[in-house]
């Protein structure tokens, strides 16, 4: 059986996605969120218990791992709420990133930092009242939540307009 990724000279023609999940942990009209730090990316925001996608694994799969990796919980009803495709169009190609959110208000486990190097502090926050800074991207998926706002089921987001 010939090898289907073989000949590569196609691929510096096309843009290389990293895929993401996203977690929104919500219990009630609150949210989970844990304060970055020690990452790199973000440090002192708030954010939802989120990960790459490691090779062999699905992206419900990382959700699942994510949750349990950063706070501890094992979601049991994962529901999908938008993917996003974000992007700065004149940055580089590994620039374009693929996140799926999900949502559960039921999981096993007591939510707690589990990796305390990359959080300084795990929170409940109402849905209308959220600290600053939230990550932009996903506050803005937190904004439509607790508006109602219904989520496009493929949101664009460009990187090179963030703020915060």
């Amino acid at each position: 059986m010939p090898d289907r990724y073989a000949d590569d000279d196609h691929l510096p023609h096309r843009t290389q996605l990293v895929a993401a999940a996203y977690v929104v942990l919500r219990r009630g009209d609150e949210v989970l969120l844990h304060l970055r730090r020690g990452t790199g990316y973000r440090d002192g925001h708030w954010a939802l218990p989120a990960g790459h996608v490691d090779p062999g694994e699905s992206v419900v799969e990382a959700a699942v791992r994510e949750a349990r990796e950063e706070v501890g919980v094992e979601p049991s009803d994962l529901r999908p709420l938008t993917a996003m495709h974000r992007f700065d169009p004149g940055g580089p190609a590994v620039e374009q990133r693929v996140d799926v959110f999900f949502e559960a208000t039921a999981w096993s486990g007591t939510p707690a930092i589990r990796e305390p190097d990359k959080a300084a502090d795990l929170r409940w926050f109402p849905l209308t009242a959220l600290p600053a800074p939230v990550v932009p991207h996903e506050r803005s998926v937190l904004d439509a939540i607790a508006t109602g706002r219904p989520l496009a089921p493929v949101v664009v987001w460009r990187t090179d307009r963030e703020e915060g």
